[in-house]
């Protein structure tokens, strides 16, 4: 699989897991669970990813930062976006500095 088309796959099969029966499919019990339990998983992966770094673990990095790109699948699926909205944005930035960005996104509209 081209690393191009893994996001879009995978956001194709967390659309699916939601009408899947909980009991057989760890996405469909988040879906159940709801939002609380979506964003704590994403805390939980944040802070598993940030432990990685600190120890200077290049594999779990790796692995950790998955999972966590994995739960916000979740949470943009769960929310009735994809990995496009994302990628949109990211495009979007291209041309800006990282400074000039950030003072878009806080000036008043």
């Amino acid at each position: 699989m081209e690393h191009g088309e893994i996001l879009q796959r995978l956001a194709e099969v967390l659309e699916q897991r939601k009408t899947a029966d909980a009991g057989r499919s760890y996405v469909a019990s988040l879906y159940r669970k709801g939002l609380d339990a979506i964003l704590k998983k994403i805390g939980e992966e944040a802070t598993e990813l940030v432990m990685a770094a600190k120890d200077g673990d290049r594999r779990r990095i790796a692995e950790e930062t998955a999972d966590l790109w994995f739960h916000c699948m979740v949470l943009l699926a769960q929310q009735g976006m994809g990995p496009r909205d994302v990628l949109a944005v990211l495009g979007g930035r291209f041309g800006l500095s990282g400074l000039e960005e950030k003072a878009r996104r806080s000036a008043p509209n």
